[in-house]
């Protein structure tokens, strides 16, 4: 008797699992371009950040350093009335500026210097020597003083004028009532010294005082012809000392500028003849 045939069994089938998901590569740290390796781009904000947090450290240190400076020098009468200690202590404050900014590779900025500069204190004798003169005579008054450097689009030197305010009291006006100015060439023999030779030395700008005017021309008389002359004659009286000439040589110094920035100038006389600290002035008229 034929067997009959078992029905087959059928068993779901189920579709192939798709191949697991190939997860891509991690960025290396560098790629390559037709094999040439790249190095990867970095960020200069971190950087720009650190140079210009260094930049203002150093401009704030720089102020500080000037200020104390000046702030020695006060009550000193532009170092004539300086004791001892004070002079150390000012010397201090000079070296300390002097590390900064000055450099001694870095040439001198004639552009930087052009300009009017006010004397705040000095040890020179040859300037401490008008103070010591307005000491002995109580008529006599030594106002500001001042150093206007003319040398402006130059490279090798220029023109520096010495200016000095000065005044007797009750004939001329106080403090302004004439100018004494010493005028010289300089040139720049290295990047930080120039070297000055002295021309001629000007008196003028006389200022008398109203006292004084009314004495020569009283205002409550007729004013004469020949006291109006000599009034014109002060207000225009200038004179003119020439040091230079073909006779005999003229006088000089080298100096060194130890430091220059926008508001400070900071010099040595070479030799041994005294430190000056000036700040920015108004232009002279």
């Amino acid at each position: 008797m034929a067997l009959a045939a078992a029905p087959l069994l059928r068993l779901p089938i189920s579709p192939p699992s798709p191949p697991p998901a190939q997860t891509p590569p991690p960025l290396l740290a560098c790629n390559s371009v037709n094999g040439v390796r790249l190095r990867p781009r970095r960020s200069r904000q971190p950087r720009r950040a650190a140079a210009a947090a260094a930049t203002a450290s150093l401009a704030a240190d720089t102020e500080r350093r000037k200020h104390e400076l000046l702030r020695a020098v006060q009550e000193t009468g532009r170092g004539f009335a300086a004791s001892p200690d004070q002079r150390a202590s000012i010397e201090e404050a000079i070296v300390s500026v002097e590390e900064l900014g000055a450099g001694e590779g870095s040439p001198l900025d004639l552009a930087a210097l052009d300009g009017t500069w006010r004397l705040c204190y000095t040890s020179a004798s040859d300037v401490r020597v008008l103070f010591e003169a307005a000491e002995r005579l109580p008529l006599l008054q030594v106002g500001q003083i001042y150093q206007k450097f003319e040398c402006k689009d130059r490279s090798d030197g220029g023109v520096v004028r010495n200016v000095v305010r000065w005044s007797i009291e009750n004939l001329l006006e106080e403090q302004e009532g004439a100018t004494l100015m010493v005028s010289a060439k300089f040139a720049v023999m290295s990047k930080r010294n120039i070297f000055l030779q002295f021309e001629e030395v000007v008196v003028e700008n006389i200022k008398i005082s109203e006292q004084l005017q009314a004495l020569i021309a009283p205002a409550i008389l007729p004013r004469s012809f020949f006291s109006l002359q000599i009034l014109q004659f002060l207000k225009t009286f200038r004179a003119q000392v020439p040091v230079n000439g073909p006779e005999r040589r003229s006088p000089g110094g080298l100096y060194y500028l130890s430091y220059l920035d926008r508001d400070m100038l900071l010099g040595r006389s070479v030799g041994g003849g005294g430190v000056f600290i000036f700040t920015r002035a108004q232009p002279l008229l």
